[in-house]
């Protein structure tokens, strides 16, 4: 059993960056694919980054250059620094963790401003 808690969300204008953490409880963190999905309102939830167990990296096109996910799986703990924000990445950012089942955290908010 994993809980996932998020933290670091927040208003930012555009062009600025945030840093978001999720911290995993329970034991065996580095054996689960983690990622970070977001929702914006009136949209379905849509992955935003992930990383595997052995490290390789996946993210969508629309962040690619300007967000980086990271693992620490001493601290069990996943990162998702973001530079050069836009209003359209503007939503409910989620920590997502997987291995049998999915664990979901409760969401943290970025809002950017223009």
């Amino acid at each position: 059993q994993v809980q996932l808690v998020e933290s670091g969300g927040g208003l930012v204008q555009a062009g600025g960056s945030l840093r978001l953490s999720c911290a995993a409880s329970g034991s065996g963190f580095s054996t689960y694919f983690v990622a970070w999905h977001r929702q914006a309102p009136g949209k379905q939830r849509e992955l935003v980054a992930a990383v595997t167990t052995g490290g390789s990296l996946n993210y969508a096109d629309s962040v690619k250059g300007r967000f980086t996910i990271s693992r620490d799986n001493s601290k069990n703990t996943v990162n998702l620094q973001m530079i050069s924000l836009k209003p359209e990445d503007t939503a409910v950012y989620y920590c997502y963790a997987r291995k049998w089942r999915e664990y979901w955290g409760q969401g943290t908010q970025v809002t950017v401003s223009s």
